[in-house]
């Protein structure tokens, strides 16, 4: 069927008209307008239903120590074996546009559980999914749904409020071991990271590297970490782990905006003909610079990387003072008499390496700076000492730790590339849950923390309801909180109702703590035990799940691409046509 716009309609009466006349035609246009499709009510979230079922009957099957694998095809390179919930959900793709887009929401559930906590993927997509086919069904009885919604919502928080509640903070290096060890899977990485955490203590911070041995080792090194990553995501280098890395970079510090390349290009040459790799700390890189420094990237003339400064205001120029201090870089700033035009190699700091991630930037200095980084320790420390307010005095604090933090190196041995990333994205998951158990204490593991709260709490929960359809999303919300305990069990071959049954009942009897260890297939205290999980990684299974569960039972109408599907010939034709029209800038000549 061919669609056509007012504006092509006056075009080819325009060129008939002409043609009348007796004039030579003009050149054709041609139109395309993209339909799209429409659902309606059920129609719609039935479709989001299945694409979400999709997604998390796959990623499920990976909770609990007795969770299996899933193999990812590659277009490249061998298959990927992994246990890790959201690097699965990440990868599925599926054909039909409409359960595409709930496959799209439950990934974002697992994405926001492993941005703010780095683990509880997998039961933030099992709630989820409990919460949406359980909500389905009082959708289509006639409850509102938008009700439902808030009902979840109300639930969602008074649950978080009670997990922040009865958590128990970390006591000790046993308690990190044990975290590590449940996120993992696996004793000796527990082991190894939390002899890290322990060594580098709670301002330090740990990165995994691979190794070329067949053994896991450990290295602690003096460093500095960042809260800014990348400005641009052009920027990296390793794409499934979504960081760029630099080893043995000169660093450039300014509290200067870059928008005109003039100012960079005579630096950018002289470490063209050095070939060593730049990170630039400035307060923006934006326009023309960001685009010339984009494109040497991409085409290898130049490993670069630019980061805005960590801060705001006043505290950005301190911050971007302690960086040039710990790597031996000079302060490039106007007010000092030093513009970007003028400087030169020897004015660039260095570091042993540098790690740049989304938010985040770790520098492992070099050692040369150590005189430098005490003196300036000292001196935040008469600062912090003559602090009018304790905002002044947190904000030393913090710099001192930054710059006094140890940075520890686990490097991570396999006997095949396959094995190596999956225990990168275990160690990768473990360090994140040791993190979120630091910040916010530890709750029993294994979906008995939850198991337990769905008969404790449920009187408070529907007491704090306003009406019955509030309530019925309540309860909607406890019926899912068993969901992650019945799994586990389901992964380890035992019906999951029946030692949810006893988990409830042994809670019950002896107190919050009880449950089923699914590696040993026992009934015990599991905080004795050691089975335990972070409680900021339960609070943000609740929250998430609630989150996107409400907004697809609110769902009246889906609007999606209609596909077309190309030939060979056509795609290799848009491709051309793409690369004719975009064309790029000029780049730093290759030396």
């Amino acid at each position: 069927t061919l669609k056509l716009s007012i504006a092509s309609i006056l075009l080819l009466a325009f060129a008939a008209e002409v043609d009348s006349f007796g004039l030579s035609k003009p050149v054709s246009f041609s139109t395309r307008l993209d339909a799209k499709k429409v659902s309606f009510r059920e129609e719609s979230r039935k479709a989001l239903v299945k694409g979400i079922n999709k997604v998390a009957d796959a990623v499920k099957v990976t909770l609990g120590p007795k969770g299996r694998n899933v193999v990812l095809e590659r277009n490249y390179g061998a298959p990927e074996i992994v246990n890790d919930g959201v690097t699965i959900a990440r990868e599925i793709s599926l054909s039909d546009p409409e359960e595409n887009v709930g496959a799209r929401l439950i990934q974002e559930v697992a994405s926001k559980s492993d941005s703010k906590a780095g683990d509880g993927t997998t039961t933030s997509t099992i709630m989820t999914q409990a919460l949406i086919n359980n909500g389905m069904k009082a959708v289509t009885s006639g409850i509102n749904p938008v009700a439902l919604n808030i009902g979840i919502r109300k639930a969602a928080r008074i649950i978080s409020d009670e997990i922040r509640e009865i958590a128990t903070p970390v006591s000790g290096i046993d308690d990190l071991k044990n975290v590590a060890t449940i996120a993992s899977g696996s004793v000796e990485m527990g082991r190894i990271i939390a002899q890290a955490a322990d060594k580098v203590g709670d301002t330090g911070s740990t990165v995994v590297e691979e190794s070329q041995t067949l053994v896991d080792e450990i290295e602690f090194t003096e460093g500095l970490t960042i809260d800014r990553g990348y400005i641009s995501p052009y920027f990296v280098k390793d794409q499934e782990r979504q960081i760029a890395e630099l080893v043995n970079p000169r660093i450039l510090v300014t509290d200067a905006k870059i928008d005109s390349v003039n100012d960079v290009v005579p630096l950018l040459e002289q470490l063209v003909k050095t070939k060593e790799p730049l990170l630039i700390i400035a307060e923006d890189v934006t326009g023309e610079a960001l685009s010339a420094l984009v494109v040497n990237k991409m085409r290898g003339v130049l490993d670069v990387v630019a980061i805005k400064a960590p801060g705001f205001g006043n505290r950005r120029r301190e911050y971007t003072q302690d960086i040039a201090i710990a790597t031996g870089s000079s302060f490039v700033a106007e007010e000092l008499g030093i513009t970007l035009d003028s400087v030169t190699l020897d004015m660039l700091g260095t570091a042993d390496r540098i790690v740049v991630a989304k938010e985040s930037t770790t520098i492992v200095t070099d050692g040369k700076q150590q005189d430098a980084i005490d003196a300036r320790i000292a001196q935040l420390r008469k600062e912090a000492d003559g602090a009018d307010t304790d905002f002044d005095r947190d904000k030393c604090t913090e710099r001192i730790a930054s710059l006094g933090g140890g940075i520890a190196r686990i490097k991570v041995g396999a006997a095949t590339e396959t094995e190596l990333k999956d225990k990168k994205l275990r160690y990768e998951d473990a360090l994140n849950s040791v993190d979120s158990a630091r910040e916010l204490g530890i709750v029993p593991g294994g979906g008995a923390c939850l198991a337990y709260l769905q008969i404790s709490l449920k009187d408070k929960i529907l007491a704090g309801m306003e009406n019955e359809d509030e309530r019925q999303g309540a309860q909607i919300l406890i019926k899912a909180m068993s969901s992650p305990a019945m799994q586990v069990a389901e992964n380890a071959g035992i019906e999951g109702a029946i030692v949810l049954a006893k988990i409830q009942a042994i809670a019950e009897e002896k107190g919050f703590g009880y449950g089923w260890d699914a590696a040993s297939m026992e009934y015990c205290d599991l905080m004795e035990r050691g089975v335990i999980d972070p409680a900021k990684v339960t609070i943000n299974a609740i929250e998430n799940s609630a989150s996107v569960a409400g907004l697809v039972l609110t769902t009246e109408c889906l609007v999606t691409e209609i596909q077309v599907k190309l030939s060979e010939e056509d795609k290799q034709r848009m491709f051309d046509e793409q690369n004719m029209s975009a064309g790029m800038g000029a780049g730093i000549p290759d030396y």
